[in-house]
This record gives structure tokens, C-alpha cells and sequence, in this order.
């Protein structure tokens, strides 16, 4: 009998933390707490962003440099990359959790916010009621929030854009570009453009200018080492819209060199 209890208290010993009940009470508390400190820094970080064009020309002179790159591209790792690395880093797994929890949270509250002190444009016309219409207000809502996913495709598009690009400008000559022309936001500036409209108009603002530099940067790096048209003459026509050398100066698909 008294070895059957020694054994008993033994397998108790050896229980793994996640079966104590503390042990979830700490994961739910590292979890809200990254999400909590998430949450307040997406607002303490669009709050300094409203802020800045009220102080004076300096202000607005740095307001405008933060909607361009290179500028733009800190502020946009701030937004959407660093919480994801730091929430991880600081608790695991749930930190991530806690900081994609936050970023949505602070999102919908800002939302919420920028609505409420912006009434009369809620009241007139918006892009975010006239797709309502169109397609039923949950389906737009999910779909939009879906788009999201895309973002760390799109910053890593970004990265490469800065990282592996210019080093080929240097070795092969190909073309240098001037990111501020490309990766900018401007919809800001649209007057009407509130909360919901504005951060996901600014979203795609952002995103159309990455993928078009990035598409390009590709054009000259396919149109430099290997100007061969594809045999689907489908994917021709299709990639001529973005790649227009396929059509003037590649050589047909199945040879040969020009001589």
C-alpha cells in the first residue's frame, strides 16, 4: 500500500506544467499582455502619424518623407512586421498570438475612432457601404481582412526589393529606380477617406506601388539573362502586359540566337 501511494505522488511530481492550472493562467496572461502592448502601440503609432502634420512645417515635412521609401518602409515594418517578431520573442507561440490579436485590435480601435471623430464623411458616401450593397456586408468585411494575409508576402517582396536588386544594378548594369516613385501613399489625402476606407485604400496604395516596382525590377532581370519567349503562346499574351519585352526583342521559343 505505501508503495502504491509513493508511486502515486511520484507520477504526481512528474506531471507536465500544462496540465497545472497556472500554467495556463501564465500563457493567457503572456498572451493578452503582448496583445494589450500590441494593441497600444498600433495606436500610439497612427496618434504620432496625425499628429506630426499639425506641428508646423517641420512636422509636415516629415509626415510627407514617412509616406514614401525609404521612410514609408520603417513605418510600415513597425505596423506589421515587428509586432509579429517581437511577440514571439518575448513569449513563443502565444506571443504571437498575442500580437496578432493586438494588431487587429488596434486596428478596429483606431477604426472605431477615426469614425467616431469623422461623423459627417461616416454619414456621406463611402466605398465600404456601396460594396456592402454589392456583395452583403460579411462577405466584403471577411474579404477584406483575408487580403491581409498577403502582407508579409508583400514586405519580403520589399526586402528583396532593397536587398537583392541594387546589387545587381552594380555587378550587370541593369536599370536603377527611384523607390519613392513607386512605393508611396497618397489616399490619405483624398478627402471623405475615413477609418475603414482609409486603412485598407492605404493598404492597396502601398501594395500596388510594391508589386508594380518588383514586376519591374523581374522584367529587366528576365529581359537581361534570358529573352526567350515561352511556348505557350497563351502565357505570352497573358505576361506581355507586365513584361512588354516579350513581344519587342525576345526570341522565339524554340531558337535560334540571332546572329
Amino acid at each position: 500500500m505505501c508503495s502504491q501511494v509513493g508511486a502515486s505522488r511520484r507520477l504526481r511530481l512528474r506531471e507536465p506544467d500544462y496540465y497545472r492550472p497556472c500554467y495556463a493562467i501564465r500563457m493567457t496572461t503572456s498572451c493578452l499582455t503582448v496583445a494589450g502592448a500590441t494593441a497600444a502601440g498600433m495606436l500610439l503609432g497612427a496618434g504620432i502619424l496625425h499628429l506630426l502634420p499639425k506641428l508646423g512645417g517641420s512636422g509636415r515635412r516629415l509626415s510627407d518623407a514617412l509616406c514614401r521609401a525609404p521612410a514609408l518602409d520603417w513605418v510600415i515594418t513597425y505596423f506589421t512586421i515587428a509586432p509579429l517578431v517581437a511577440g514571439p520573442t518575448l513569449a513563443g507561440w502565444r506571443g504571437l498570438g498575442g500580437a496578432v490579436g493586438g494588431q487587429v485590435g488596434g486596428l478596429l480601435l483606431w477604426t472605431f475612432l477615426h469614425e467616431l471623430f469623422h461623423r459627417e464623411a461616416v454619414r456621406g458616401p463611402r466605398i465600404v457601404t456601396t460594396i456592402d450593397r454589392l456583395t452583403g456586408k460579411w462577405r466584403n468585411y471577411l474579404a477584406t481582412w483575408i487580403t491581409a494575409l498577403a502582407t508579409p508576402v508583400l514586405w519580403a517582396v520589399r526586402m528583396a526589393e532593397l536587398i537583392v536588386y541594387p546589387a545587381l544594378t552594380w555587378l550587370v548594369g541593369l536599370p536603377k529606380y527611384n523607390a519613392a516613385d513607386w512605393v508611396n501613399v497618397s489616399r490619405q489625402k483624398f478627402d471623405g477617406l475615413v477609418g475603414h476606407d482609409l486603412i485598407w485604400c492605404l493598404y492597396c496604395d502601398w501594395m500596388t506601388g510594391i508589386w508594380s516596382l518588383g514586376t519591374e525590377m523581374l522584367r529587366h532581370i528576365e529581359s537581361f539573362w534570358c529573352p526567350i519567349q515561352f511556348a505557350s503562346g497563351a502565357k505570352c499574351r497573358n505576361c506581355a502586359i507586365d513584361f512588354p519585352d516579350v513581344a519587342h526583342g525576345w526570341v522565339p521559343p524554340t531558337g535560334p540566337w540571332p546572329t
